[in-house]
C-alpha cells in the first residue's frame, strides 16, 4: 500500500478516537503534538485480510 491511502486511513482512525470526549479530555498538549497519521502498528504486511469492496470505509463503525 502506498503512503497516501495509508495516511488517509490512519487519519480516519485518529479522527474517530479524538471524536470521543473521554479521549479528548485524556490527551495532554504533548500527546496531541506527538500524534501523526504516519504510523504502521496496525498494518499487517505478511498476512491476508479480507477487503469488502461493497462496504464504504466511513460507514464501518
Amino acid at each position: 500500500m502506498h503512503a497516501g491511502p495509508l495516511t488517509y486511513l490512519n487519519t480516519i482512525l485518529l479522527q474517530r478516537v479524538l471524536a470521543d470526549p473521554a479521549w479528548s479530555r485524556r490527551l495532554t498538549e504533548p500527546d496531541r503534538h506527538a500524534l501523526s497519521a504516519l504510523f504502521w502498528s496496525h498494518v499487517n504486511l505478511y498476512r491476508r485480510f479480507n477487503l469488502d469492496m461493497n462496504a464504504h470505509l466511513l460507514d464501518a463503525a
